[in-house]
């Protein structure tokens, strides 16, 4: 008798529970971008909310910046800004963003995107160590490649910086 009223207790309580999951019909909190591959989206935004937190404020769909994860020729190339009187584009390489982390992710799309939206060109210099002193190098010189969760506002207060 007691699991028959604590299994129709059960149901009652699940019948009056919302659903946790969301379904199809509800929208992703993550902004939507016009003409952007979906799977960038969330670093269009982390740019948008990253710049604000320095006072810049952009929007990348009234810029109308748009993008792709797509096959790039060149080799060791993992993503490219291509701007001019009707287009920027960021193009990211699928092998690169299928064999790399988020935080390498983010610095490839960060690095266009201070190409494409901050019009920043390469920045080649280093620290005495030999690491790389802006997100904004071209990766064709000798300094290395630091960026990480430990040094990530460093990098992109200095993204910023020049803005």
């Amino acid at each position: 008798m007691k699991a028959i009223t604590l299994l129709i207790s059960a149901s009652f309580l699940m019948s009056c529970q919302t659903d946790i999951f969301p379904s199809e019909n509800q929208t992703n909190t993550i902004q939507a971008y016009e003409d952007v591959d979906q799977r960038l989206w969330s670093y269009y935004e982390s740019f948008e909310a990253e710049a604000r937190k320095r006072g810049l404020t952009y929007d990348l769909n009234l810029l109308k910046i748009t993008g792709e994860i797509q096959n790039i020729p060149e080799t060791n190339v993992a993503g490219t800004c291509q701007y001019g009187s009707h287009l920027t584009h960021v193009t990211i390489d699928t092998d690169f963003w299928y064999r790399n982390s988020n935080v390498q992710r983010e610095f490839v799309v960060f690095h266009e995107l201070g190409h494409c939206v901050l019009m920043r060109g390469h920045l080649e210099s280093s620290f005495n160590n030999g690491v790389c002193t802006s997100i904004m190098h071209s990766g064709l010189t000798n300094c290395n490649v630091a960026y990480n969760t430990n040094n990530r506002t460093y990098y992109l207060d200095e993204l910023f910086s020049n803005n």
